[in-house]
């Protein structure tokens, strides 16, 4: 029996399998595809950075089983989410992948993102969108773990094997979205901050503002409060589940 999940709010979810099927976009009124695409116009121009590419959202996402949750995802781009500012439009679920990266003495890793992205400040967990399978690929629970380890190594630097990355939980918060957040396992704080400075070297060297721009290691909530700028609504109840459970 499938079991419709509670109204959205900042809501964790224990998995143990994800079942995942692709779905149709919902028809836009012509009304609502207009005003969208004068919002990411506006966006734009304010932005040059911002880039209209390819990106999943999320369709719907249901209790099958204990622990088993069914995740229907869609195409759209990036301006998709422009509709969120569009009075009387519905936008979809953002679908992302983060990680928490623990170090070896159980504190969490939090990163703040460059003046120059969508979210300028905002500390959050390492992560982004889901990307849509490419060239006949699907869209499965190993695709999704190579995702958020590609993550680790664009932002941070530091290389996981996508079999090492465990789907620890299942997040919803702002606008619906939902986050599938995974376990790394635990590294040194040194190692960390070393690869973190040379991938932000690197990027640089290329002509590029890094997505992030600093890291924090923290080991409570009371520690994540003293992030000066604004959080993700996730990134609270995360770091508390994983300092719960040390």
């Amino acid at each position: 029996m499938t079991e419709t999940l509670p109204p959205a709010g900042i809501d964790l979810f224990d998995v143990e399998r994800l079942l995942l099927a692709e779905a149709a976009e919902p028809p836009l009124p012509p009304q609502d595809a207009e005003a969208r695409d004068r919002v990411w116009d506006t966006a734009v121009r304010a932005n040059p950075t911002l880039f209209d590419g390819p990106v999943v959202a999320c369709g719907g996402l249901e209790q099958s089983g204990p622990r088993i949750l069914r995740l229907s995802w869609v195409r759209v781009t990036y301006r998709h989410y422009a509709l969120r500012r569009v009075p009387g439009a519905t936008a979809l679920p953002s679908l992302f992948v983060n990680v928490v990266q623990p170090t070896v003495d159980g504190r969490v890793l939090a990163a703040r993102m460059s003046p120059s992205t969508a979210a300028p400040g905002r500390w959050q967990l390492p992560g982004g969108s889901v990307e849509p399978p490419q060239d006949g690929a699907v869209l499965d629970e190993s695709a999704l773990a190579g995702q958020a380890a590609r993550e680790l190594a664009e932002e941070l630097g530091v290389e996981a094997v996508p079999d090492d990355l465990q789907l620890w939980v299942v997040t919803r918060g702002e606008n619906g979205s939902i986050g599938l957040t995974y376990l790394a396992p635990a590294l040194p704080e040194a190692t960390l901050r070393a690869e973190f400075t040379a991938a932000v070297a690197a990027e640089r060297v290329q002509g590029r503002e890094p997505e992030l721009d600093d890291i924090a290691l923290v080991r409570s909530p009371d520690e994540l409060a003293g992030l000066a700028g604004p959080h993700a609504d996730y990134l609270e109840p995360i770091v508390r589940r994983f300092s719960v459970g040390q």
